[in-house]
């Protein structure tokens, strides 16, 4: 009831068009409150209500975020009461790894969203199994710093305050500047700041909307850069939302996928109305198995100076009956860009848009994978919201594998896997001398 009275009171004050319509719908609803009134309004109380719902879930930007613990299980046995997370920090310490490649590869790799760092406001992200400042200066550019303050260990990220383009360290007042790490200003000294007064300063740069740093075990500038996507600058395009999910892999396990065809052609051919758990998927149904996912496509890397950028081109349709009828046709052009970044640009009938997918281990057997989706004005809101779930429950198939598959550094592989062959070759390119191995330890498996 009380939020009847609420909405009836709004009512009152609203502006109603005419006059006539104006004085008779204030008449009503200034009579005495009875419950038939209460009665007779409540239907369009939950009209309203229920439209308010649709909208949201038809137009609104969707926002799916999955952690490490919620997606991927369900393997585990529902007779064992133990938390989630103990148990799968059981599978992990018992769970075969393989001859993995160094852990970190370099190049480009997305540490945040641009819209999550206001300006004057700092936060902590943890990648690379390190934990990093990310602020904003007053003029609007971004920065990326270690986190830890070199005079005393404070995490600056954690209370520190923007001044100007410097960083300011919660515990002594001591300013680092965005622009190269240097220490500006020490409050309580009167001597001159010592040279050697810096914290780390990553090379970063902000575009399509995120904000990346780049990586490089041998010390070595950007050696490419990143496509600046035209229709985002210019804000050509709509932004429909994005997915965030948490993998327990080998980075280089996501991005291989892609060269991976045969697995198309199996794994993700169940419709998704199926579901994303794998024993769902593949179980028998009359009725969904009417229709399947097709798939046609071909990775091929590039070369000369976009050696560092690979391309898949396929085809999607939802098949029914057989190959009979296909509905959802559409065409994607997805362009690998260093390690860990991949462009999707969507074609279909009722326009273009792009699917931004960064991946970035968080330490090296953790990775975060974040897909952000953005449309022409054709293709409509709840079209574009359906493709970016649609695709989240494919990944999430995925995940279900990668959480707990080795990796398989001489695999048994037949004439048609050879695209996996010539990913890897083309892959290995990111790694270098000093490129980080992972630690055989068990207890490195914890996360």
């Amino acid at each position: 009831m009380t939020i009847i009275v609420s909405l009836v009171s709004y009512l009152t004050t609203m502006s109603w068009p005419g006059d006539r319509w104006t004085l008779a719908a204030r008449d009503a609803l200034s009579a005495p409150w009875t419950v038939d009134l209460l009665w007779t309004l409540l239907p369009y109380a939950l009209g309203l209500f229920l439209a308010a719902i649709l909208y949201h879930h038809a137009f609104m930007p969707l926002d799916r975020v999955r952690r490490v613990t919620e997606i991927g299980w369900g393997c585990i046995a529902a007779d064992d009461k133990r938390p989630i997370a103990e148990r799968i920090r059981e599978i992990q310490r018992l769970r075969k790894i393989g001859q993995l490649p160094p852990v970190y590869p370099n190049g480009w790799f997305a540490v945040t969203e641009s819209r999550k760092v206001k300006v004057e406001q700092v936060i902590q992200v943890q990648v690379f199994g390190e934990t990093l400042a990310v602020f904003r200066s007053k003029d609007g550019t971004a920065h990326v710093t270690d986190a830890y303050c070199p005079h005393m260990g404070a995490n600056m990220a954690v209370g520190g305050v923007v001044k100007g383009d410097c960083l300011e360290c919660p515990f002594h007042g001591w300013l680092f500047r965005g622009s190269d790490g240097s220490c500006a200003h020490i409050p309580y000294s009167s001597k001159a700041v010592p040279k050697t007064a810096n914290v780390k300063r990553w090379e970063s740069r902000e575009v399509n909307g995120r904000i990346y740093v780049w990586y490089d075990a041998e010390g070595r500038l950007p050696q490419w850069h990143i496509p600046e996507i035209g229709h985002i600058t210019r804000g050509e395009w709509s932004y429909r939302g994005r997915t965030y999910h948490e993998v327990l892999a080998h980075i280089q396990e996501i991005p291989e996928n892609g060269a991976d065809m045969a697995h198309l052609g199996h794994l993700h051919v169940p419709n998704i109305f199926k579901g994303n758990d794998l024993r769902d998927a593949f179980a028998n149904n009359q009725v969904m198995d009417l229709a399947e996912h097709a798939w046609n496509g071909e990775w091929r890397a590039r070369e000369s100076s976009e050696s560092h950028m690979a391309e898949l081109v396929m085809t999607h349709s939802l098949s029914f009956i057989g190959g009979k009828f296909k509905l959802f046709k559409m065409t994607v052009r997805a362009e690998q860009i260093g390690p860990g970044i991949v462009h999707l640009h969507f074609d279909t009938g009722l326009g273009a848009g792009i699917l931004i997918q960064t991946v970035t281990p968080i330490e090296p057997l953790r990775q975060k994978i974040v897909h952000e989706f953005y449309t022409s004005s054709t293709f409509i809101a709840p079209y574009a919201k359906l493709v970016l779930l649609c695709e989240a429950y494919h990944v999430e198939r995925d995940i279900m594998i990668w959480n707990s598959k080795v990796y398989q550094s001489q695999p048994l592989l037949v004439a048609e896997d050879r695209q996996i062959l010539k990913f890897r070759r083309w892959y290995n390119q990111f790694y270098s001398e000093n490129s980080p191995k992972f630690n055989f330890r068990k207890d490195s498996l914890e996360w």
